[in-house]
């Protein structure tokens, strides 16, 4: 029985592997559920069309290609009806590209970048680094232009940042102290060998007909590549089967290119970037693809199962594609009116028969530095899901939520955690107070266990996968049961 339970776990931990391979951005990440729900029944909808939705039916949208919201109408669903939701985000701290990234100093080609998020930025010194992200690429010529949204990732190490050696800042040991504005600027290549190599054009893009205001396009052209290194450009290019002088814009970020793995002497951890938060990402999603696979699941059931990945939540979550924005109310709104005119007061009816799981990762118990954890709040890895607990309403977390969550857990023998920070400790926030004080929704924040939160490599127990993959599945199956019994503010 063991061995068959860490096979399974092991098989959901595989199966996260791949997901994070496969999203080195947000919007990898996107484009890799968007992926998974289609092979699964998933019907695309588009928020700038009208939506003709069926009870029974299973439907995903995008917004801004980083966030992705998924949903699954049950068979006996009626406008007024609860949405049961697990809501986690894409976005990780990184480094992202400047709107102007060329730098050159020293004899080196160097890569302007900004800090995204609180990241842990020593930790990104010394790694073999490379570049993904999205372009709009220019198609066609003359009267007949078009232009594409493309993701674009460079497989190979391209870039590096360089620590600088201890016998030129012997108190280093001391403290690492980083100055993100001169020193996390990745080198790419050296000036001579880029010349010497003919790979850099110094010259200026070939012209490529006329422009609207009859001006030759490669003035335009050629002042927007003196932006970025034409190098990177070219190996951008490169990805995507386009000219250099075709790319218009792009958003791309550093990203180390060691892939993920299950490791540890026993196979029992996962070493990955990014698990804040794709982990609970990639398990929300998996729930909720298993736990609607047939029309059967969907036959009995009276509500609306969903998930929702947001992007921008390292920020604060203050975007038009955020935690923050309208996209969640807009997705619940869009359905309800979609089986009845009267949306406004269903719509609130429903608020109030809807629960949110707020799923991003917390912080395990780190042996060295077992201090900085309360004697009672100490969340173990392979312990199960943590709930996540503030006074302050920093997580959302309150005794019925809890106690639902909870529930759950004991019903599938689940184990689970309880998690303060200490008093005289600062507590982080997540997309849950957001979302209950932007929509109304009862919010439970929870998370699995991990250690290096904000590394650029980070790790979590294989355990753990599992544990968060099986609760939010039961969360979808059984939450309008148990609801039903209980009893607040009647």
């Amino acid at each position: 029985m063991a061995k068959l339970e860490q096979s399974q776990g092991s098989s959901v931990a595989a199966d996260l592997v791949s997901f994070l391979n496969a999203s080195p951005t947000a919007f990898h990440a996107v484009d890799e559920v968007k992926k998974r729900l289609s092979s699964a029944g998933y019907e695309q909808v588009s928020e700038r069309e009208d939506w003709s939705l069926q009870a029974g039916k299973k439907y995903f949208f995008t917004r801004n290609y980083s966030t992705i919201v998924a949903f699954a109408i049950g068979k006996k669903y009626v406008a007024g009806n609860g949405f049961h939701i697990i809501g986690a985000h894409t976005d990780s701290p990184c480094l992202k590209l400047k709107p102007v990234s060329k730098v050159s100093k020293g004899g080196f080609l160097e890569v302007g970048v900004q800090t995204y998020g609180g990241g842990l930025w020593h930790t990104w010194f010394d790694r073999d680094l490379t570049v993904a992200g999205r372009m709009i690429v220019r198609e066609g010529k003359d009267g007949s232009v078009s232009y594409s949204h493309r993701l674009v990732r460079i497989d190979e190490p391209i870039m590096r940042i360089p620590t600088l050696a201890i016998h030129l800042d012997r108190g280093v040991n001391d403290g690492f102290k980083v100055n993100t504005q001169s020193h996390l600027l990745p080198v790419l290549a050296t000036s001579i060998k880029a010349e010497l190599n003919k790979v850099v054009s110094e010259n200026g893009p070939v012209e490529s007909g006329d422009s609207t205001d009859g001006k030759k396009s490669t003035e335009k052209l050629s002042t927007d590549n003196k932006k970025h290194h034409s190098l990177l450009l070219q190996l951008l290019a490169a990805q995507v089967d386009c000219e250099p002088n075709d790319i218009c814009d792009f958003e791309l970020q550093a990203c180390d290119t060691q892939p993920s793995i299950i490791a540890g002497a026993t196979k029992e951890f996962i070493f990955s970037g990014r698990l804040d938060n794709l982990c609970s990402s990639f398990c929300s999603l998996k729930a909720l693809i298993d736990a609607t696979s047939s029309e059967s699941c969907l036959e009995d059931e009276a509500g609306v199962k969903m998930v929702a990945l947001f992007d921008h939540e390292e920020i604060g979550s203050d975007s038009a594609q955020g935690a923050g924005s309208p996209v969640m109310l807009d997705a619940l709104s869009r359905i309800t009116s979609s089986f009845s005119s009267d949306t406004k007061v269903l719509l609130e009816k429903a608020i109030q028969k809807s629960f949110l799981v707020s799923a991003d990762m917390a912080h395990a118990l780190h042996p060295n530095y077992m201090d900085k954890h309360e004697d009672n709040h100490q969340p173990k890895l392979h312990g199960g899901l943590v709930i996540k607990h503030n006074a302050n309403q920093r997580y959302a977390t309150n005794a019925i939520t809890s106690f639902i969550f909870r529930e759950i857990a004991i019903q599938h023998n689940l184990p689970v955690q309880d998690f303060v920070v200490r008093n005289d400790m600062a507590c982080g926030s997540t997309i849950g107070p957001i979302l209950a004080s932007g929509t109304g929704i009862r919010t439970v924040d929870v998370g699995a266990p991990q250690l290096s939160m904000h590394s650029i490599r980070e790790m979590c127990a294989v355990d753990d996968v599992k544990h968060s993959y099986e609760h939010f599945k039961a969360f979808f199956q059984e939450f309008s049961h148990l609801d039903a019994k209980i009893t607040v503010d009647i």
